[in-house]
């Protein structure tokens, strides 16, 4: 036998023959593993721990506002639940530790303070950093904590959480439409956050349902790495956007028709509010306890309430609406109902729903153009240092 064939003929006797039986016990190990991780998993549930990490701020800048967006293809975004990814994606991260170069103002509200169709720069907080402000020796840094849902319960979540950021001052906007009760937690934001609604409904005795239906509970199967692949799979798509974020600074589709999207002007004869007619507001209607809550939840840190602008429509019935949204009747009750308890409860409290002239409004009643972002920039910023 040559040296070739005998080396072959030892290694073959090394080489273990192929067998089934061999093959079927590493696969059933490794679906043993598998599913051990998976059980492991959906015990511990670590979804905020993932939130938390993050390349932004890193890798790319962090963005200027939350995510959001259902166009990620075009706008480099994408709308995800993980209240934790979503502040961890956040150039508010980055800022300097507290009283280190800035007066640092958080600004809650809805979409019209995140800016549908508007430019980081164009959007509230952007206009007021603008404006070159300064309180106590510092220059005034706002960051934007605005979310396209309207819900003042959801605001206080996204508030509970933007207590870590050591804030100077909080600007909280809001509108009668997020102040109905019975809308409260049909933001799916909220809906998808059911355990963290449940506690501020617990801590702060807000009359609302822990149990209501719209909370999205996940089953224990749900919380699996299976079970969750999407959410997980949010969590990648998140960082990979940021890539896209950082090299366009493209957040969202701006694409506004002035003659195609503007908001409506002219309306139906119709006095109607959620089904009421009016033309009373009843009060109990109205989460005036969840703002007590917010107010309550800022603690030392000094909380400006403000009634955003509203469009005040010239068009046709605007003797019976001022727009979409609202009846004269029911916002009006609602405006008195508001100041009445800002001042028994001695809130800082600005009210500014008719400070924008109707052409500056964009596809919504409560959407404005780059130029009533300023008029309420700077009505905002005169009150921050007071």
């Amino acid at each position: 036998m040559t040296r070739a064939a005998a080396a072959k003929s030892s290694a073959d006797k090394q080489m273990p023959a192929f067998s089934w039986p061999f093959l079927g016990r590493v696969l059933l190990k490794a679906l043993l593993l598998f599913a051990v991780f998976n059980l492991i998993f959906a015990a511990l549930y670590p979804m905020g721990a993932l939130g938390r990490v993050s390349f932004y701020n890193l890798l790319f800048p962090g963005r200027e506002r939350f995510p959001f967006g259902e166009n990620p293809q075009q706008s480099y975004n994408l709308s995800i639940y993980n209240l934790d990814a979503m502040f961890s994606s956040l150039a508010l991260n980055a800022s300097p530790a507290p009283g280190a170069g800035e007066y640092r103002v958080l600004v809650v509200g809805d979409s019209s303070v995140w800016g549908t169709l508007l430019r980081p720069a164009d959007t509230l907080a952007g206009k007021i950093n603008a404006l070159g402000l300064t309180c106590g020796g510092l220059p005034v840094h706002a960051y934007n904590l605005g979310y396209p849902t309207i819900s003042v319960t959801k605001d206080l979540m996204v508030l509970q959480q933007a207590m870590d950021y050591h804030a100077d001052q909080i600007v909280w906007m809001t509108t009668l439409e997020g102040m109905l009760r019975a809308e409260q937690l049909r933001s799916p934001i909220l809906a998808n956050n059911a355990g963290r609604a449940r506690d501020l409904i617990a801590r702060y005795g807000l009359r609302l349902d822990p149990n209501d239906p719209a909370f999205v509970n996940p089953t224990f199967l749900e919380k699996t790495i299976v079970g969750a692949r999407r959410p997980l799979a949010d969590l990648m798509r998140l960082q990979f956007y940021g890539v896209m974020w950082g090299a366009t600074g493209i957040d969202q589709v701006y694409d506004w028709d002035p003659a195609r999207d503007a908001a409506q002007r002219d309306f139906k004869p119709d006095p109607s509010f959620h089904g009421l007619t009016g033309p009373t507001l009843d009060k109990n209607l109205l989460a005036l306890d969840v703002l007590a809550a917010g107010v309550k939840l800022s603690g030392s840190v000094p909380l400006t309430l403000v009634n955003e602008p509203i469009l005040v429509s010239s068009g046709q019935n605007s003797d019976i609406r001022y727009n979409f949204y609202y009846p004269r009747w029911a916002y009006d009750a609602y405006r008195v109902q508001l100041a009445e308890q800002a001042k028994a409860s001695g809130w800082r409290y600005l009210d500014l729903w008719d400070l924008v002239p109707e052409t500056e409004f964009t596809n919504s009643a409560i959407h404005l153009t780059p130029a009533g972002e300023t008029l309420l920039a700077q009505a905002v910023g005169e009150q921050l240092c007071k």
